[in-house]
C-alpha cells in the first residue's frame, strides 16, 4: 500500500506540476498574445482612398509657373485657340485676363465661376488645369511687338507637312486639361463664352490618353498605333532651363515657356496592313514592350552601331529613334502629346492621329532641327502627316495678386 500511495503521491505531484507548468506557459502566451496584438494594433494601416479621389483632386493654380506644363499629363484635353476681333487693344486684354485668372483659379479648385450657369459641373476638378498661350498677334494688339520672342512665329516649312489653314496658328491658345471629359467640356465652354466679345474661336482640338488607375505611375503612353510615345522625354525637374525661359532681358518671359502644338493625322488603315517586324522595324523598338531593337526594356540605350547577322544595322537609317536623335544636348523638349479619334469623313475608315504638344525654351534652337532630321528621312512619315500647326508663347504664372500676362500687359488701370 505504501508504495502504492507513493506512487500515486508522485504521479499526483507530476499532474500539478505539470499543470502549472501548462498554466504559466498559457500565461506566457497569453501575455505575449495580447502584446503582439497590441503592437499590431499600433502599426499605422493604409487608409484607403476614397471611391471619388481623383474626382477631389486638384492642381494648385498660382505660382512662378503655369501649370500644365510640367503636370502630370490628365487624361483628357482640349487645346481651343481663338482670334482676337477688331478693336481688341491692350486695355481689353488686360480685362479678359483678369477674368480668365480668376475663373480659371475658382475652376481648378472645384468652385464654379463667377458667371457659371452650370456651377454643379465645376465640383468636380479632377487634376483640372488650364495653360494660357500667346500668339504673335497678341503682341500686335497691345502695341508690343518689341517683346515678342524671335521664334514665335509659324514654323518653317517642312516637305511632309500637308497643313490645312483650319488647324492652323491663333492669336490665343487655352490648353484645358482633367482626368474627367465633363470637366474640361465645362470649363471650355465657361471660358470661351467670357471671351466671346473679344475673340472668335478658331479651332478647337480634343485629345484623350489612359485613365487613372489603369496604369501604373510613370507608364509611357502609347498613341494609337500602338507604339510607346515618349520614352526619351525631357524631365523639366532634371533640365529646367530647356523647359522654361530664364532669359531676364525681357523679363515678362522668365519662368514662361513655348508651346508648339501640331496635329499629325495617322493612317491607320495602311498602318494595318504592315507586319509586325516591318512596324518595329520603322520605329526601331519593340511594340510589346518598347525596348529598342538592341535592347531588352524600354529605356535601354540603342546601339545604334550594332549590325545583325546579315551585316545591316539592326536599328535602319530610316528608323524613327534613330532620326530623332541628336547629339546636341541642347535639341530636346518636353513633349505632352495626346491622341485623337475624330468622326471620319464619308467613305474614310477613320480619322485619327496625334495632337503633337511640346515645351521648350527656345523652339529655333530645340524643336526645328529635330524635326528637319525627321523631315528627310523617317520611315514613319510613310503613315504620319502633319495638318496643323501652331507656336504659342507660355507666359509665368499668375502670383498672389496677379493676372495671367501681367508681366506682359502690366498692372490693370
Amino acid at each position: 500500500m505504501r508504495g502504492t500511495e507513493k506512487a500515486s503521491r508522485g504521479a499526483s505531484r507530476r499532474a500539478f506540476l505539470q499543470g502549472g507548468a501548462a498554466a504559466l506557459g498559457g500565461a506566457a502566451l497569453a501575455v505575449g498574445g495580447r502584446s503582439a496584438w497590441d503592437a499590431a494594433a499600433a502599426e499605422p494601416r493604409p487608409v484607403p482612398e476614397p471611391p471619388d479621389a481623383a474626382g477631389r483632386a486638384t492642381v494648385a493654380f498660382r505660382g512662378v509657373r503655369q501649370p500644365g506644363v510640367d503636370t502630370v499629363p490628365q487624361s483628357f484635353a482640349a487645346f481651343v485657340a481663338l482670334d482676337l476681333v477688331d478693336g481688341v487693344d491692350r486695355e481689353a486684354l488686360v480685362r479678359l485676363m483678369g477674368i480668365w485668372t480668376d475663373d480659371v483659379q475658382r475652376l481648378m479648385a472645384g468652385r464654379p465661376g463667377l458667371t457659371d450657369t452650370e456651377p454643379e459641373l465645376a465640383a468636380v476638378p479632377a487634376r483640372l488645369t488650364v495653360t494660357l498661350g500667346y500668339g504673335p498677334a497678341v503682341f500686335t494688339a497691345a502695341g508690343l511687338e518689341d517683346r515678342r520672342p524671335t521664334w514665335l512665329r509659324p514654323l518653317p516649312p517642312f516637305g511632309v507637312d500637308r497643313l490645312e489653314d483650319r488647324w492652323n496658328d491663333g492669336d490665343l491658345l487655352l490648353q484645358v486639361c482633367a482626368d474627367d471629359e465633363v470637366t474640361v467640356a465645362h470649363a471650355v465652354r465657361l471660358l470661351v463664352k467670357e471671351a466671346r466679345t473679344f475673340t472668335t474661336v478658331r479651332w478647337v482640338q480634343r485629345g484623350f490618353r489612359r485613365s487613372p488607375g489603369t496604369e501604373r505611375p510613370g507608364t509611357t503612353m502609347r498613341n494609337l498605333m500602338g507604339q510607346v510615345d515618349g520614352t526619351r522625354n525631357l524631365d523639366p525637374a532634371v533640365d529646367p532651363d530647356l523647359v522654361w525661359h530664364a532669359d531676364t532681358s525681357r523679363g515678362w518671359l522668365a519662368g514662361g515657356t513655348s508651346m508648339v502644338v501640331r496635329r499629325i493625322a495617322i493612317d491607320l488603315d495602311t498602318w494595318d496592313e504592315l507586319d509586325r517586324s516591318g512596324r518595329e522595324e520603322a520605329v526601331g523598338r519593340r511594340l510589346d514592350t518598347g525596348a529598342p531593337l538592341t535592347g531588352t526594356r524600354e529605356h535601354d540605350e540603342p546601339d545604334l552601331d550594332a549590325k545583325g547577322p546579315n551585316g545591316f544595322e539592326v536599328i535602319g537609317s530610316f528608323a524613327h529613334i534613330r532620326r530623332s536623335r541628336t547629339d546636341d544636348p541642347e535639341q530636346r523638349f518636353l513633349r505632352r502629346a495626346y491622341n485623337y479619334d475624330d468622326p471620319p469623313p464619308a467613305g474614310a475608315l477613320s480619322d485619327s492621329g496625334l495632337l503633337f504638344v511640346t515645351f521648350q525654351a527656345d523652339v529655333d534652337r530645340q524643336f526645328v532641327p529635330i524635326q528637319r532630321r525627321l523631315d528627310e528621312l523617317d520611315l514613319l512619315n510613310e503613315w504620319t502627316t502633319p495638318v496643323g500647326s501652331a507656336v504659342f508663347a507660355v507666359p509665368p504664372g499668375a502670383r498672389d495678386g496677379e493676372y495671367l500676362g501681367q508681366g506682359l500687359l502690366g498692372a490693370p488701370a
